[in-house]
């Protein structure tokens, strides 16, 4: 038997993200699609069946979701389900993810394209320096994440996977390439120059001179004018 091969023979299987149930269309239990696939009429065959990704508190965790139906509408890619028979039951799978098993012997070859357990475990490398290593892959609707440890350090950085960060994907090599922006994954230094040192622009203005004895002036011939009332008036 071959290094790696399971038991009995069986060829070796591997999850593929096919599509996102983005939401509840109509009232009879169908979704819009978010697709993952370049086939979807082949993965959205009726009696398909899909691993689901929910959250823990979901009714529908650990649970299978079963093809009824697969249409276009509009353009859009809609979806009825097993078990998913009215809006109600629609609206408690929003957001959820669909998975699908597929043998790896039978997996297309495409460019740019890796199953998760390729890339766990290869170095991550920085200006031709290893700067930590893949410990798993995280799926969003908006893009992909690499999970990357640092070496020698209990901490975890997220790496968007897109070309413009991860230029290189080595599997026979064992690397992934990084170009990421500064700061993901240190910390920036702090600007300790923004303090602003005082300087004589800072300093109060002097009195004006020439201001002060103009009003000892003022002063002077205002009490001057007040003793003569007075003597006027005497």
């Amino acid at each position: 038997m071959a290094a790696g091969e399971p038991a009995g023979g069986q060829p070796a299987k591997t999850q593929l993200r096919v599509g996102r149930l983005v939401k509840a269309h109509g009232l009879k239990g169908a979704f819009k699609l978010e697709l993952y696939t370049d086939d979807p009429e082949g993965r959205f065959v009726p009696g398909n069946t899909f691993t689901l990704q929910v959250p823990e508190s979901s009714p529908w965790h650990g649970r299978p979701l079963t093809v009824r139906e697969f249409r276009w509408m509009n353009s859009h890619p809609v979806a009825f389900f097993e078990g998913v028979d009215d809006r109600t039951a629609a609206e408690e799978l929003v957001k959820a993810i669909l998975w699908i098993d597929q043998d790896t012997a039978d997996a297309p070859a495409e460019d740019d394209a890796w199953y998760d357990h390729q890339l766990v475990g290869l170095d991550v490398v920085r200006d031709g320096e290893t700067v930590g290593r893949v410990v798993r892959v995280d799926h969003f609707p908006a893009q992909d994440l690499l999970i990357v440890r640092p070496s020698g350090e209990d901490r975890e950085v997220l790496v968007p996977f897109v070309s413009a960060i991860v230029p290189e994907v080595d599997i026979e090599g064992g690397r992934v390439v990084v170009t990421p922006p500064a700061g993901l994954f240190e910390d920036l230094p702090s600007d300790e120059g923004d303090e602003h040192e005082p300087t004589d622009a800072d300093e109060p203005e002097p009195e004006d001179a020439t201001s002060e004895a103009v009003m000892s002036e003022d002063a002077e011939i205002a009490d001057a004018a007040s003793a003569d009332d007075a003597r006027r008036e005497d």
